[in-house]
């Protein structure tokens, strides 16, 4: 017989027969329930000969609510935790990274990495991605909308990218703050490699020019194609694409989560460059370290494998 949970109609019957005296077999088999069930449920919602079934529930449903699943239960995998979090990994991807030892004992789930946190451990709120006192659901910015010449729109981008079936196939944004200088980003929408540059403005131009740095020297199985939005610092991409080999595509007005993978990056640079930051002040060493970070962490979507792993795979992958 498959486990189900009491239902409140079940409890008022429990009250009802068991005012009538009838026995816990009794009531049992008029229910289709074990008897040991029906007198586990009496010691422990009820009080000695009194047995109020509303109040039985919502004690059920309390309990249930606060009853965190997979426990961290020795220190030692605590202090795993703990370290894994300061040093910016997600509750998801260090849940997955345990998963992978095949130790049993390390065998948790995110949730109860995130119940632990924000019931025992909230020094570490700060630590997650979204250090909120409370666990809010997100929300999500407009970006303005620009003109840009010669669009082609992401409708007509070929299936290989938007399936994520092969390498090249680039995301790019300009992650800006409180000066004059920007950080530009474009991640590969397979490999989830990420490149980052500083750009001394948001020029067309500039952009234009950083990222042809950053690509023209890579196969060209990494520089397929670029899916941009629509700020106007992307209005030479034609120039880019006839100097590096790529094609161009853009989102529709309004529409930043079609460029999905280069959103979730920006997410996770604003862990160290939050908003109105002056990227000014921000050194070039500072901008490698942080790429670095984002290429060596272990990505739930890449079966936790990190960026830097995935693409070498990829590339071996092509060679033979």
């Amino acid at each position: 017989m498959n486990y189900r949970h009491l239902t409140q109609d079940e409890r008022d019957r429990i009250s009802v027969l068991r005012s009538r005296e009838k026995t816990w077999r009794a009531i049992g088999q008029v229910l289709g329930r074990s008897h040991s069930t029906l007198s586990r449920e009496w010691r422990r919602n009820g009080r000695g000969f009194q047995y109020y079934p509303h109040r039985a529930h919502e004690k059920t449903i309390l309990r249930r609510q606060n009853h965190v699943r997979m426990r961290l239960k020795s220190r030692a995998l605590r202090t795993q935790v703990e370290q894994l979090l300061m040093n910016g990994w997600s509750p998801e991807i260090i849940a997955g990274d345990l998963r992978r030892d095949n130790d049993e004992r390390t065998v948790i789930s995110h949730e109860a990495i995130y119940q632990w946190v924000y019931g025992e451990a909230r020094h570490l709120i700060g630590y997650l991605v979204r250090s909120h006192p409370k666990r809010w659901p997100r929300r999500l910015n407009r970006k303005t909308r620009s003109r840009i010449p010669n669009r082609t729109s992401l409708a007509e981008r070929p299936e290989a990218a938007n399936n994520r079936q092969e390498l090249g196939h680039l995301e790019t944004d300009l992650v800006v703050g409180g000066g004059r200088s920007a950080i530009q980003s474009s991640v590969d929408r397979k490999s989830r490699y990420t490149r980052l540059a500083k750009v001394p403005n948001k020029s067309a131009s500039v952009c234009r020019l950083a990222l042809a740095r950053r690509l023209k020297d890579l196969p060209q199985a990494l520089r397929r194609s670029i899916t941009y939005d629509n700020g106007l610092e992307n209005a030479e991409h034609v120039l880019l694409n006839n100097e590096i080999g790529t094609r161009s595509f853009f989102c529709a007005p309004y529409h930043s989560w079609e460029k999905p993978t280069v959103e979730n990056n920006n997410g996770l640079l604003r862990r160290f460059w939050p908003k109105r930051t002056n990227f000014d002040n921000i050194s070039e060493h500072e901008v490698q370290r942080v790429e670095s970070w984002l290429n060596d962490r272990p990505r739930k979507c890449l079966n936790f494998q990190t960026p830097a792993e995935a693409q070498t795979f990829e590339l071996g992958a092509l060679q033979c």
